[in-house]
């Protein structure tokens, strides 16, 4: 019940002589009674209450998600750079504005979206496809090289062949012309098709020297801890690592208190991960090994059709202190790109 109906019931309770026991009390009132010799513990409070107050009209975190985790270079800096960052007061905040920088100084980006939520700034980034200019089928235009390899299959269906199986083609050299030429039509320009297979050359370059240092992690690891308020930070611990080698890692979490209301406090973690360092020394055919094996992983990585290579090429340069690996590979490829014909 309420407590102002609690005085109703005890005169009651008085006329029938009975007796009330108050199993709970509840509410703010209660709360301020029971804790009002506790100064400190309101004044933290109310600290916390103002700053909460304020740090709502500022963005604090800003989250961008690209398209299917697709990842452009210097992103976050051209963001900023345009305005939207950590501490910036969203009044301020114009977020065309903000959308039409960033459109005009990336040519990467096809859309961008700025959304406020609460303290946090969602960045939503579409990236432009790359794709070759699309000639209308009713203009001219002429097949030419878009890579340097051997031809190994032309068929022209619309248009003149300008090379043959066998020829080395460079880049920009006409493959297929867009003209055809009958007995009787004479000339007559045509919107070139065909299917070009080609042998290119993929190579990759490795040195190895004979003498190298590898690292090795121990296992072994120490966390320190630092408290950040916008960009003043509070050791919790000392930085100086015990360890002699080491790599390091470092984690920001901003502390927030509903999904999209972020706070200008941040919690770093910063991991200290002890490496050993061990003289290794390769024999020339361990080295030329060691190159290849590497080199035909990265191409591995690069080539996603592994029947379309037909050929796997190594040359290896030995010097006085490491040798120079080269792998190359052979793959039939399908090349040529339209070129408008322009009289």
């Amino acid at each position: 019940m309420a407590s102002g109906d609690f005085k109703e019931i005890a005169k009651i309770a008085k006329k029938t002589k009975c007796k009330i026991k108050i199993d709970t009390k509840r509410g703010l009132p209660f709360l301020v009674h029971r804790y009002k010799k506790r100064k400190i513990f309101f004044v933290l409070l109310l600290a916390m209450i103002i700053l909460i107050a304020v740090s709502s009209n500022f963005v604090w975190n800003v989250d961008i998600r690209e398209e299917n985790g697709q990842e452009l270079e210097n992103i976050e800096k051209d963001i900023e750079e345009a305005g939207l960052k950590s501490g910036e007061w969203k009044a301020k905040i114009d977020t065309k504005e903000i959308i039409n920088k960033i459109r005009l100084q990336r040519k990467d980006i096809a859309w961008v979206g700025i959304e406020l939520k609460g303290t946090n700034a969602i960045v939503k980034i579409v990236k432009a496809d790359e794709k070759p200019e699309i000639i209308d089928e009713k203009e001219y235009c002429s097949i030419i090289s878009d890579k340097v390899g051997i031809i190994t299959k032309i068929n022209a269906q619309t248009g003149t062949a300008n090379v043959k199986v066998g020829d080395t083609v460079n880049l920009g050299e006409t493959l297929i012309n867009g003209w055809m030429e009958g007995k009787y039509t004479g000339i007559r320009y045509v919107h070139a098709k065909g299917e070009i297979q080609a042998k290119v050359w993929h190579t990759k370059y490795k040195n190895i020297p004979y003498n190298a240092t590898e690292k090795t992690e121990t296992g072994n690891l120490e966390n320190h801890y630092s408290i950040k308020f916008n960009n003043f930070e509070i050791n919790l611990s000392k930085k100086l690592s015990k360890f002699e080698i080491y790599d390091t890692i470092e984690t920001e979490n901003k502390m927030k208190i509903f999904s999209n209301f972020y706070l200008p406090i941040s919690i770093i973690k910063t991991t200290n991960k002890e490496v050993k360092e061990e003289q290794k020394t390769y024999q020339i055919e361990e080295a030329k090994n060691l190159g290849i094996q590497q080199l035909q992983e990265e191409l591995n990585n690069e080539i996603e059709d592994k029947e379309s290579i037909v050929n796997t090429n190594v040359n290896t340069y030995e010097k006085e202190d490491s040798i120079d690996v080269y792998v190359t590979y052979e793959v039939l490829e399908n090349i040529g790109t339209n070129e408008k014909i322009v009289f």
